[in-house]
């Protein structure tokens, strides 16, 4: 089976899966490694509020009173851009070798304490910051905390982040609703700018009992399925959202690169985010993409706990959160202003303690943005999308009893892509199609063309000439991968990262800083490679070789050409044209006897000579 994906990773049927070559695992099929993703969450210095006993009231009150309590959790950049390199935008889901599975509305409601139902978390857009934090904070920030509709997050903590005990009722509220938008901004809407927050959230915090009737938990989903799904995407560099989520996510869920914990989980605090409070035992220094990408492609079912939270004891969760858990299997619509994804839990049943059956097919839908116009509301754009959520209710799965799933595995391997990474590299993956490459060579040079007829001897001499050439042109594109020394790169080594150059550029500049050596290397190489190239090529073909072409150099290694130059159709054809049975008994003789058979090689390798040396020209 695994010789199988090592050519054909999936899926073999794109109805699905149908924005795969923009996809960030095409690329890594293609050896084109983009290294761990910036992650962008400011959690640290969320603890320098110093928060009064009426502020902590109020957040409450507006449904944060869960997440003010969830510490800054140091992030695995590289676990987290592996998971982002199994994450479907096309489905909201992760594709694992045992099927689809998702961060589910229950796992927000589980693990972040956020209200899962009620309002949708959609307003009016800004453009400005200064009219909106006159208002909702007594102050404005100066131009140089502005961007847009978007302020810096040091701006509301140098302004807003000590508040006095015997502060106005005005003040408090205030403070309160900087505090808000900076946990907002520094948690579940973070963004990829580093540190600003759009202002456009302050109007939801003008009542703060109002506030607390928004379904938080699912803007927070819909806003990190948003930035999975452009993290996905082969050209991106960075993530943001709710990565805290995420990571304890996979922490529960998949046993890869789960830190063991320091202390009894039996007794679990609420949110469930907080088992991984604090630090943990476990090598993760050495564990870069390539290494949590091997374990996906690995997965066993074995490693994959469906029903995390089953065993723990639900006296700990809230009864408003309790009441709310039913929607974590509504297949609706999730809202954070123009950000609205599909939540599809018919395709993770299983996380749910149910049997899975294939799920209905899931149609395309444009995801809008909010353009840059102010003082838009959105809920005019969004209309469907908004319907879909009132109606969440009456859209959750059931399960359906004594359904076998080897149907459903049936169909997933069809429609999945099954790997990511190579199970054989492409460096090796070249050298044996170089062998075999010179092994053709090798018997196209040596074979015996008694009794074969024109016909036989013209499709060997083009096989023997097609060889020759795709050696050559591997050759002389070779390029070059320039490895970066790890020991020089303490502290900024971003693991898997690979510049490539032309072989020209190392050569001018191993040139430029020592002609002397550069000639002798290249004097040296030349005459191994002469000795070498006569076991490969043709006399025709080898005077066309540059030797100069062939010298290593330290640190780099050598990688086959974007393409190979051999069609192995052609020559399948060119060899059933040839008839090994015939060549090998030589069972006929052409027409004008074994001495014209000769001859009209002769003549055909001229007209090679003659193709070939007007190619390097």
């Amino acid at each position: 089976m695994m010789d199988y994906y090592a050519a054909n990773p999936g899926p073999v049927d794109d109805s699905v899966l149908y924005d795969q070559e923009k996809h960030v695992s095409a690329a890594v099929w293609e050896g084109q490694e983009r290294g761990a993703l910036r992650c962008h969450e400011h959690t640290s210095k969320l603890d320098r509020w110093l928060l009064t006993d009426k502020q902590i009231e109020l957040v409450k009150k507006a449904g944060f009173g869960y997440l003010r309590l969830i510490p800054a959790i140091s992030l695995d950049n590289p676990l987290i851009s592996a998971l982002v390199e199994r994450w479907r935008k096309e489905t909201n889901t992760f594709h694992m070798t045992v099927g689809e599975m998702t961060v589910s509305l229950e796992d927000v409601a589980y693990l972040l304490g956020l209200p899962i139902d009620g309002e949708p978390v959609i307003g009016v857009t800004y453009t400005t910051c200064d009219s909106i934090c006159v208002k909702y904070l007594g102050r404005s920030p100066d131009s140089g905390y502005t961007s847009g509709g978007m302020v810096k997050l040091s701006w509301l903590k140098e302004t807003f982040s000590e508040c006095s005990e015997n502060a106005s009722i005005e003040e408090v509220e205030c403070n309160t609703r900087a505090y808000l938008l900076y946990l907002i901004g520094s948690t579940i809407f973070s963004t990829t700018t580093g540190n600003k927050v759009p202002v456009m959230y302050l109007p939801l915090f003008e009542n703060f009992d109002v506030a607390g009737k928004y379904a938080w938990g699912a803007a927070a989903l819909s806003f990190l399925y948003r930035a999975l799904g452009n993290a996905a995407i082969r050209s991106q560099s960075t993530i943001s959202g709710c990565l805290t989520l995420l990571q304890c996510w996979s922490y529960y869920h998949l046993n890869v690169g789960r830190p063991k914990l320091h202390h009894d989980p039996i007794h679990e605090c609420f949110p469930f985010v907080l088992r991984w409070k604090g630090k943990h035992s476990g090598p993760t220094s050495n564990r870069d993409v390539a290494f949590y990408r091997k374990a996906l492609d690995c997965l066993k079912p074995t490693d994959v706990d469906w029903c995390p939270y089953a065993n723990i004891s639900h006296t700990v969760i809230p009864e408003n959160i309790l009441n709310q858990l039913i929607l974590g299997r509504s297949k609706t619509m999730l809202i954070c202003f123009d950000k609205a994804e599909r939540h599809l839990p018919d395709r993770c049943l299983r996380q749910f303690g149910m049997h899975q059956t294939i799920p209905e097919e899931v149609h395309m839908w444009e995801r809008k943005t909010r353009g840059v116009d102010g003082g838009v509301n959105l809920s005019g754009k969004l209309e469907a999308e908004l319907n879909e959520w009132a109606n969440r209710r009456f859209h959750v799965v059931e399960a359906e009893e004594d359904l076998d799933e080897g149907e459903y595995m049936n169909w997933y391997f069809r429609i999945t892509r099954r790997v990511v990474g190579r199970p054989v590299s492409i460096a090796a993956e070249f050298e044996r199609l170089n062998a075999a490459l010179r092994d053709i060579a090798h018997i196209a040079d040596t074979l015996l063309t008694h009794g074969m007829d024109e016909q036989q001897i013209q499709s060997v001499t083009r096989i023997r000439y097609k060889a020759h050439e795709c050696l050559r042109d591997q050759i002389g594109s070779s390029i070059t991968v320039n490895v970066e020394n790890s020991e020089n790169d303490v502290g900024k080594r971003i693991r898997g990262k690979e510049r490539v150059r032309r072989r020209s550029v190392s050569k001018r500049r191993r040139k430029d800083d020592d002609p002397d050596e550069y000639y002798a290397l290249t004097s040296c190489t030349n005459n191994n490679n002469n000795n070498a190239q006569s076991h490969l090529y043709s006399p025709a073909v080898a005077d066309d070789v540059d030797g100069g072409q062939l010298y290593h150099v330290e640190n780099e290694v050598v990688l086959p050409p974007q393409h190979l130059c051999l069609d192995v159709n052609d020559v399948a054809k060119d060899c059933e044209e040839a008839d090994v049975d015939q060549l090998s008994h030589g069972s006929e003789e052409s027409p004008g006897g074994p001495h014209a058979a000769h001859s009209s090689l002769e003549n055909t390798e001229d007209v090679t000579c003659q193709t070939d040396n007007t190619i390097a020209a």
